[in-house]
C-alpha cells in the first residue's frame, strides 16, 4: 500500500500514518516470506473469533507469543493451541503441520494453571492495569517520544481527566511550538537568548489512564494453610474496587473465584453465584461494573505505534522529570508480590548467555532467532544490573565477604564488586579506567566472527550515586574435585595464564588454538613473559588474562581489562625511556644525522616530544589503545608498505621486470619494505603488537628483546600518530561538514570514530588554537572545552557524593549544582533554607551548618574543577575563574552544562524553567532533584545480517544504484524488526537513508511515512534531545513540506531549532541549515531573520566562497526578489556568483545559472524602475508577485540545504564523456577503413570472373555492406566498452536498466546513446544536480549523515522546467531558448533552486 499525498492534505496524512504504523508494519516493510505467509483464524478461550496472519517459518510458540499481544486476547494467558482436536508442539514449525494452509482453524484452549504460571498471568494483568500514561516515561526516567504531540491536529479538551491542569498547562504560551497566528514563538526567532525548559517537553494528547480498582494485593490470609494447599489453593488476592466494596479471591489450578473471607474471618469456601473464571480481569468484570467500563475504555482506546508501545531493550535516560512528581506518583498495586523473585529463583546469565551464542547459525532464520536470543538476554541482564546496583548501594544487600575496602555482593544472578584499588594502576582512578577496560576487552573477545569456542562472562558497568560497580554472571563451577583443589591450578580449571604453571593437555591445546585465533582477529602478537617464580610462559593475550574450562565444558577467559596495546603517550616506562634515549642524545657528539635516526628508531618523530609535550603521566596507568585507532594505524602502515615496495620496484627498474621469474629484487623489496615499516614477519606485511610492553611489573626475557624493541618502536608511531594523523582528520571532518558534534556525546563519538580517546581532548584544543581555522573551529572548541569541564565536574561531584547521606541526597546535589554554575555561590541560605523546610515536613532540624557538602562554595569547587582538568587533559587557565568565564569567552551555555551534568551523572530534574543567569540566588532547589538513576555501560549486541544489508545499501547508493540500494535497505529493516523490533541505533539509520533513496526516487510519501518512524526510533533510542534527533526532524520536514504539509513543516524545523538551542546553541552550522529551511518555510518579516542568520553563520564557518554560503546568499538575494528588494538582491547575488565561479570556473553550468539569474534581476529591476516612473506602484506590485519561488523550487533548496541532495565541486564526469566520444569515434572510423580494406579485397579477387555489369552490381552491394556494417558497429559498440566502464548498466535516474530499456536504448541515435551512457570504473557514480556535476567515491566517508551517505540521483520528483532565470523573467520572456547541453545522465540539469533546466 503506497501513501498518497495531496497538498494541503495534512491531516488526512497524519491520520494515515497513524493507521499504517498502528498496524504493526509499516508501508515499506519487506514481505520476505510472502510465500509461505498466509493467515489463519483464532477462536475459543472466550475470545472473539480474528484473523492472524503468519509465517510458515514461525514455531508454534511464536504463533503464541503473537497471540499474547494482540487486543483480542490480552490479558489472557496460560493457553495451548490445537487443529482439529490435535494440540500443537510447541517447538514445531507451522509449514511442518499436516493440514494447516490458509483459513484454517486454529483453538485456543484453556490450560490449568501452576503456581508460577498463576503468578505470571497476574503479572500480565497488573502489566495492563499500569498502563502507561503520558508522564510513565518522563517519571521512570526514559526519553519519551514527542513527534506525536508534536503532529497533534486535534484541540486539547477540558473534558479529558485532570482537565483544569491540562488548560493550566496549554495555557503557558511557551509549550506551543507556533503561535496562533503561524508564526514562530520569540525564543525560537534568531538571537533571542531564552532558553524555556518547558517547551521541551510539551503535554501530550494521549488521555491519562482510567482508574480500575482503588487497591490489589495480597489477602491477609495469604499464604494458604496445608489443608488449603491440598484442596488446590495458589494464594489468595484481596481487591478494593471503585465502588468501595472488598473481596478476596482464591487462585486455583481452574482460574479465580471469589471466597468467603473477610477481614476477621477465614472462609475459604466459593461465594454464592461466584464463577470459577480463567481469566483474571474476567472476575473483576464480574464483581465491578466500574472495571468492567473502565477495562473496556481501555480495550477500545487508540493504540500507539508498536516502535513508540514496546520498550526498548536498553533504557534512554530522560534528564526531565514529570512537572509535579508527586502528583503523577500512580498506586502500581506492588503489594500483590508478582514482581518479587524468590533468592532461588535468580537466573544465570551466564548460562543463558552462552546458550544464546551456542545456537545454531546455519541459515539466516537461524541467525536471526540467535541474534534476538542474545539481544532479549543481555537487555534482560542489564535491566538487572540497574535495579541490582540501586539495591545494593542503597544498602539492602550485605556484602558476602568481609573486605570493606572492596565489598562484593551477590544479588539476583549477579556478582557485583567496586574492585580493589591498587596503586600500580593509579588508586581509584586506575581502579575505575580497569572496570571500564574489562567491558572493553569482553566486548572485542565477544564478538570476533567465527570464534565459537572461546567465552566471556555477562558484564555490564554501573555508575550511580557517586559509586562505580562492575557485575557480571556467576562463572560456572570449575572442573575437577574439592580434593584436588589443592593441588595444581590444571586440577581446578586453570588452564591458561602465568598462574597457570607448566602443564599439557588436549584441553589446553584447544584452548591455545582459540587464543591464537583471537589474537589474530585482535592483532595482538605472541609473546613470552617472565613468571613471578622465573620461569617463561608464552600468551597470546596480556599477561592478567586466565584462561579456565568451567564444568559446562566451555573455555573461559577472565580478566581482559589490557587486551588492547598501552598508549606510550601516556605511559610512565615511555616516558622514562624517552628521557634515557634523550640523555644519551645529548652526551654523544654526533651529527645530526644520527640524532635523527635515533629519534626515528625510537619510534618517535622528530621535535614529537617538545612540540607536543609527549609523553608525559597521567592520573591512573591503564592508558590504551582504542580499537579504531589499532585498525587505522595498520591501514596507515599498509600504506607505507605498499609505497615502499613500489619506490624499491621502480629504482630496480619496474614492477614488470622485478615480477619475472626467479628475480629477487620483488623479494628484497618486500624484505625490506616489512623491516621499515615494522611488520612482525619478513616476507608478508603482517602488524601485531604486544598488550604486555610498556605495562608496569613485566619482565621479558632475554630472547625477546629484539621482539620487545620493534613493538616499543610500534606502540610509540601509533602513539605519535594520533597527533600527528589523527586530530588534524578530526578537525578537517569539522571544517568540512555541517553535521559536526553538537554535544558531549556526538563529540566522544566522533573522536572514538578516529580512534582518538577522550584524555587527548587538551591536545584538541591545542590544535584547534594553533590552527589557521580557529575561529571556524570555535564550535569544535566550545564543545571540547564543555567536555572536560563536565567530566572533571563528574569526578569531583562523584566524591563529594560519597559524603552525603541519604536524606540529604535531593538538599546536597542541588547545593552542588548552585555552586556549579552560580559565580561565588555561598551555602548559608541554602543551609537555613533546608532546615525550615525540613522543620516544616516534620523531619527534624535538617543538616547542620557543620556538614561538609553544606559548607561548599562555589570557589572551591570551581578549583577542585580546575585541578581535576589540569592533572587529566594537561591544561592550564582554560576554565578560568567560574562559569561566566566559560559563557563570555567560549560562548557555552548554562543550560548546556546542566543538560550534560545530569545525562552523565543519572540525575534527573524537575520539568520547569530555570532561572540560570541570576547571580543573587539559588536557580535549582531540593524540590528540583526528582531522582538519581544508575548510568550503565553495557555490551553492543551486533545484528550481524541486518547490518550487512544495511552496508550493502549505503554501497549501492555511493554508486548511484537507487532501486538496488532501496531494495537492500527494505530488506536490512526488515531483519531489524525481526531481531530488535527496529528499537536501534542502526535500525534509525537505516529508515533514515530508506526515507531520503525514497526522496529521491521521487516517492514523497513513502519517504514521509519512512521518516516518520526514524523520527520516533531516534527520541526512544538516542534521546528525545540527541543531535540525532534533531537532524531527524529537519529531515521529516523536508518531507512533510513535500506532500504539501507546511504547517507540519514548520514545526519540525522549530522543534530541531529549539533542541539545537538546548542542546548547543544558536552559534553552530548546523543551525545554518536548520534556518535556511526555516526562511523558505515560515511566512512574515521572520524570514528574512532567519535567513540572513544563516547567511551570517554560513559566513563564519565555512567562509565567504563556501557552497553553503553561496546557496544561502542566493536565497537571501531570492526573497529580496519576492519583496521587490532588487538592488539588495542583486548584491547578494553577485556574492554567489563569486563563490560560484571561484569554485567551479565560468564554464559551470552552476555559474552560468548564476549569471543568468542575476542578469535577470537586474533587467527587472530596470522594468520595475521605468513602471513607478511611468505607470506607478500599482504595476510594479503586479510584478512582483510574479517573482515569489515555486514550491518545487523551495523544495529542492530545502533539500539542498539538510544535504539530501548535495552540489559536487567536480566535473570530472563532464571530461570523461568527451574522452569517451572521441575514443567511440576513433574506433568508429577505424572499423570503417578496416571494412573497406576487406571488402576492396574481396571485390578484387572475385572480380577476374565477373562481367563489368557484375562488377557495378557488387560495389552497390559493397557499399550498402558499408552502411550496414557501420550501423551495426555503432550500436554494438557501447555494449562492448561497458564492461571497462561499468559493472551495471545505469538508466538516466541511476536504477538498473531492464533488458527492453537496454534494447530501446540501442536503438536511439548515436549521440543519444553517447549522452545516456554511465561509467562506474573508480566505484564512482554521476548525476547533473543543480546544474552540475555531482561524483561520488565509494571511499569517501565524510559525509555520512547519521549512517547514511552521500548521494547522486536526478531529481526525479520535480517535474517543473524552469530555472532560476525563469522564476524572475516569466514576465519579461527572456529565456525562451533552450539550453544545449544535456545532462550526461539522461536526466535534466537542476540548479541551485532545484527546478530542472531543459
Amino acid at each position: 500500500m503506497k501513501d498518497k499525498v495531496r497538498r494541503g492534505g495534512g491531516r488526512s496524512q497524519a491520520k494515515t500514518d497513524e493507521i499504517s504504523l498502528a498496524s504493526g508494519k509499516n508501508t515499506v516493510d519487506i514481505k520476505q516470506d510472502d510465500g509461505t505467509s498466509f493467515s489463519v483464524k483464532i477462536q475459543g478461550a472466550g475470545v472473539e473469533p480474528f484473523e492472524l496472519q503468519v509465517h510458515g517459518f514461525w514455531l508454534v510458540q511464536d504463533t503464541v507469543m503473537t497471540l499474547l499481544s494482540r487486543d483480542e486476547v490480552c490479558p489472557r494467558s496460560n493457553f495451548s493451541l490445537s487443529l482439529a482436536g490435535t494440540p500443537l508442539d510447541h517447538l514445531a514449525e507451522l509449514q511442518s503441520l499436516k493440514g494447516l494452509k490458509p483459513g484454517s482453524v486454529l483453538r485456543l484452549n484453556e490450560e490449568p494453571y501452576t503456581a508460577h504460571s498463576a503468578r505470571l498471568h497476574l503479572a500480565r494483568v497488573l502489566e495492563l492495569l499500569r498502563a502507561s500514561g503520558p508522564q510513565d516515561a518522563l517519571r521512570e526516567g526514559q526519553s519519551p517520544s514527542v513527534l506525536e504531540t508534536l503532529t497533534h491536529m486535534q484541540v486539547q479538551d477540558s473534558s479529558l481527566p485532570n482537565g483544569k491542569s491540562l488548560k493550566r498547562s496549554l495555557s503557558n504560551t511557551k509549550t506551543e511550538p507556533v503561535n496562533q497566528d503561524g508564526a514562530p514563538p520569540e525564543y525560537l526567532l534568531p538571537g533571542s537568548q531564552e532558553r524555556p525548559l518547558m517547551a521541551l517537553l510539551p503535554h501530550s494528547s494521549q488521555p491519562e489512564a482510567p482508574g480500575f480498582v482503588r487497591d490489589l494485593s495480597l489477602s491477609c490470609w495469604n499464604p494458604p494453610p496445608g489443608h488449603r494447599k491440598l484442596q488446590g489453593d495458589f494464594m489468595y488476592i484481596t481487591v478494593m474496587t471503585i465502588e468501595g466494596r472488598r473481596y478476596d479471591i482464591t487462585s486455583c489450578p481452574k482460574g479465580f473465584f471469589t471466597n468467603r473471607s473477610t477481614e476477621e474471618v477465614f472462609d475459604p469456601r466459593p461465594a454464592q453465584s461466584s464463577p470459577v473464571c480463567h481469566c483474571f480481569t474476567d472476575l473483576l468484570c464480574h464483581i465491578s461494573q466500574a472495571f468492567k467500563q473502565a477495562f473496556t475504555t481501555l480495550k477500545n482506546r487508540v493504540r500507539l505505534p508498536p516502535v513508540e508501545a514496546m520498550p526498548t531493550p536498553y533504557h534512554t535516560r530522560s534528564w526531565l522529570g514529570p512537572p509535579c512528581a508527586s502528583r503523577t506518583h500512580k498506586n502500581t498495586f506492588s503489594r500483590l508480590g508478582v514482581d518479587q523473585q524468590p533468592a532461588a529463583q535468580a537466573p544465570d546469565w551466564n548460562e543463558e548467555l552462552q546458550a544464546a551464542k551456542d545456537l545454531p547459525q546455519g541459515s539466516l532464520e537461524e541467525r536471526l532467532r540467535r541474534d534476538k536470543a542474545l539481544l532479549q538476554v543481555n537487555s534482560a541482564f542489564v535491566r538487572a544490573v540497574t535495579q541490582g546496583a540501586e539495591t545494593v548501594i542503597d544498602g539492602f544487600v550485605e556484602p558476602v565477604n568481609g573486605n570493606p575496602e572492596d565489598p562484593a555482593f551477590l544479588w539476583g544472578g549477579l556478582f557485583m564488586s567496586q574492585g580493589a584499588a591498587s596503586d600500580v594502576f593509579g588508586g581509584e582512578r586506575g581502579r575505575r579506567a580497569a572496570q571500564r577496560l574489562e567491558l572493553q576487552g569482553v566486548q572485542a573477545y565477544g564478538h570476533i566472527e567465527g570464534l565459537q569456542g572461546l567465552h566471556t562472562l555477562p558484564t555490564a558497568v554501573v555508575d550511580y550515586r557517586g559509586v562505580r560497580m562492575s557485575a557480571q554472571g556467576l562463572a560456572p563451577g570449575l572442573e575437577g574435585s574439592e580434593q584436588d583443589q589443592e593441588t595444581s591450578p590444571a586440577s581446578r580449571g586453570l588452564l591458561y595464564g602465568v598462574n597457570a604453571g607448566p602443564q599439557e593437555s588436549p584441553q589446553r591445546r584447544r584452548l591455545l588454538e582459540h587464543l591464537a585465533s583471537a589474537a589474530k582477529a585482535l592483532s595482538l602478537q605472541r609473546n613470552v613473559v617472565v613468571a613471578p617464580k622465573g620461569h617463561k610462559v608464552p600468551l597470546f593475550t596480556s599477561v592478567d588474562a586466565q584462561g579456565l574450562v568451567g564444568a559446562d565444558g566451555r573455555f573461559y577467559l577472565l580478566d581482559v581489562f589490557r587486551s588492547l596495546p598501552a598508549d606510550a603517550n601516556f605511559c610512565p616506562e615511555a616516558e622514562v625511556q624517552s628521557e634515557a634515549n634523550t640523555g644519551e642524545e645529548e652526551t654523544k657528539d654526533s651529527c645530526a644525522d644520527d640524532n635523527t635516526n635515533d629519534c626515528v628508531q625510537s619510534g618517535w618523530p622528530e621535535d614529537y616530544c617538545s612540540s607536543s609535550g609527549l609523553p608525559t603521566s597521567f592520573p591512573h596507568g591503564l592508558c590504551r589503545l582504542r580499537p579504531e585507532l589499532v585498525q587505522a594505524f595498520i591501514q596507515h602502515k599498509h600504506n607505507q608498505f605498499t609505497q615502499r615496495v613500489r619506490e624499491q620496484l621502480d629504482e630496480n627498474g619496474g614492477f614488470e621486470e622485478c615480477a619475472a621469474a626467479g628475480d629477487s629484487r620483488s623479494t628484497n623489496a618486500v624484505r625490506d619494505a616489512c623491516k621499515e615499516v615494522g611488520s612482525v614477519s619478513n616476507i608478508i606485511f603482517e602488524m601485531r603488537f604486544n598488550p604486555n610492553v610498556f605495562s608496569p611489573g613485566i619482565t621479558f626475557p632475554d630472547t625477546e628483546s629484539k621482539s620487545v624493541k620493534l613493538q616499543e618502536r610500534l606502540l610509540r608511531e601509533a602513539a605519535a600518530f594520533i597527533i600527528t594523523h589523527q586530530i588534524p582528520a578530526f578537525l578537517e571532518f569539522c571544517l568540512q561538514n555541517s553535521e559536526v558534534p553538537m554535544d558531549g556525546a556526538s563529540l566522544k563519538q566522533a573522536l572514538h570514530l578516529k580512534g582518538i580517546n577522550l584524555r587527548y581532548l587538551g591536545h584538541v584544543i591545542k590544535a584547534i588554537s594553533q590552527s589557521e581555522h580557529k575561529e571556524r573551529l570555535r564550535h569544535i572548541l566550545r564543545t571540547a572545552i564543555g567536555e572536560i569541564f563536565l567530566r572533571s565536574t563528574k569526578r569531583t561531584f562523584n566524591s563529594f557524593l560519597q559524603g552525603v547521606e541519604v536524606p540529604s541526597l535531593s538538599a546536597a546535589v542541588s547545593h552542588f549544582l548552585c555552586c556549579l554554575l552560580v559565580p561565588h555561590f555561598t551555602p548559608t541560605n541554602v543551609g537555613e533554607d533546608t532546615k525550615k523546610k525540613s522543620r516544616r515536613r516534620g523531619r527534624g532540624a535538617g543538616p547542620s551548618e557543620s556538614t561538609p557538602w553544606s559548607t561548599l562554595t562555589g570557589s572551591e569547587l570551581w578549583n577542585l574543577v580546575c585541578q581535576d582538568a589540569t592533572e587529566t587533559y594537561n591544561i592550564s587557565d582554560v576554565l578560568g575563574s567560574g562559569p561566566n568565564h566559560l559563557v563570555d569567552h567560549y560562548g557555552l551555555q548554562r543550560l548546556s552544562l546542566l543538560r550534560g551534568f545530569c545525562l552523565k551523572t543519572g540525575v534527573q530534574l524537575r520539568l520547569r524553567d530555570y532561572v540560570l543567569d541570576n547571580q543573587n540566588k539559588a536557580p535549582i532547589g531540593p524540590d528540583d532533584i526528582l531522582n538519581i538513576f544508575p548510568v550503565v555501560k553495557h555490551i553492543n549486541i551486533p545484528i550481524v545480517d541486518a547490518s550487512k544489508a544495511y552496508h550493502a545499501a549505503q554501497i549501492s547508493v555511493q554508486k548511484g544504484v537507487m532501486d538496488q540500494a532501496h531494495e537492500q535497505l527494505k530488506e536490512a529493516s526488515y531483519l531489524f524488526g525481526r531481531v530488535c523490533d527496529d528499537l536501534h541505533p542502526d535500525a534509525c539509520h537505516c529508515y533514515s537513508l530508506m526515507a531520503r533513496v525514497a526522496f529521491l526516487q521521487g516517492k514523497a510519501a513513502e519517504a514521509r511515512s519512512v521518516q516518520l518512524k526514524a523520527v520516533v526510533i531516534s527520541e526512544r533510542v538516542f534521546g528525545f534531545d540527541h543531535p540525532n534527533t534533531i537532524q531527524q526532524y529537519a529531515l521529516l520536514a523536508v518531507y512533510m513540506y513535500a506532500g504539501g504539509e507546511n504547517a507540519l513543516a514548520q514545526k519540525c524545523l522549530l522543534r530541531a531549532r529549539l533542541l539545537m538551542l538546548t542542546v548547543h546553541g544558536e552559534d553552530h552550522p548546523y543551525t545554518a541549515s536548520l534556518d535556511s529551511c526555516l526562511g523558505l518555510v515560515v511566512t512574515g518579516n521572520q524570514a528574512e531573520q532567519y535567513l540572513k542568520n544563516a547567511l551570517r553563520l554560513s559566513t563564519s564557518f565555512f567562509g565567504p566562497t563556501d557552497l553553503h554560503t553561496a546557496l544561502n546568499q542566493h536565497l537571501l538575494a531570492q526573497w529580496m526578489c519576492s519583496k521587490g528588494d532588487y538592488r539588495g538582491a542583486m548584491t547578494h547575488e553577485k556574492e554567489a556568483l563569486a563563490a560560484f565561479t571561484s569554485m567551479f570556473g565560468e564554464d559551470h553550468p552552476q555559474t552560468r545559472c548564476s549569471v543568468e539569474f542575476l542578469s535577470n534581476i537586474t533587467k527587472q529591476a530596470v522594468r520595475v524602475e521605468r513602471s513607478l516612473r511611468q505607470a506607478g506602484a500599482e504595476c510594479s506590485e503586479q510584478v512582483v508577485e510574479c517573482l515569489t519561488p515555486t514550491s518545487d523550487t523551495i523544495l529542492e533548496q530545502m533539500a539542498l540545504a539538510t544535504g539530501i541532495r548535495k552540489i559536487a565541486k567536480s566535473d570530472r564526469f563532464q571530461e570523461y564523456k568527451q574522452k569517451h566520444m572521441e575514443l567511440k569515434a576513433a574506433v568508429k572510423k577505424e572499423l570503417l577503413e578496416k571494412l573497406k580494406n576487406e571488402l576492396s579485397l574481396s571485390a578484387i579477387l572475385s572480380g577476374e570472373e565477373k562481367t563489368k555489369d557484375q562488377e557495378t552490381e557488387g560495389g552497390k552491394e559493397m557499399e550498402d555492406g558499408e552502411n550496414t556494417e557501420t550501423n551495426e558497429s555503432g550500436e554494438e559498440q557501447p555494449a562492448e566498452e561497458m564492461p571497462v566502464e561499468s559493472t551495471e548498466e545505469l538508466s538516466a535516474n541511476d536504477h538498473e536498466v531492464d533488458p527492453a530499456e537496454n534494447k530501446a536504448h540501442e536503438e536511439t541515435t548515436e549521440e543519444e546513446a553517447a549522452d545516456s551512457e554511465q561509467s562506474d570504473t573508480g566505484s564512482n557514480a554521476q548525476i547533473v544536480v543543480n546544474g552540475e556535476a555531482e561524483m561520488k567515491s565509494g571511499s569517501d566517508d565524510n559525509d555520512e549523515i547519521n549512517g547514511a551517505t552521500q548521494m547522486s540521483t536526478s531529481p526525479s520528483v520535480l517535474k517543473s522546467n524552469t530555472t532560476w532565470a525563469d522564476i524572475v523573467s516569466k514576465p519579461l520572456i527572456v529565456n525562451g531558448e533552450t539550453d544545449k547541453d544535456t545532462a550526461v545522465t539522461g536526466a535534466e540539469d537542476v540548479t541551485a533552486n532545484g527546478v530542472a533546466e531543459e
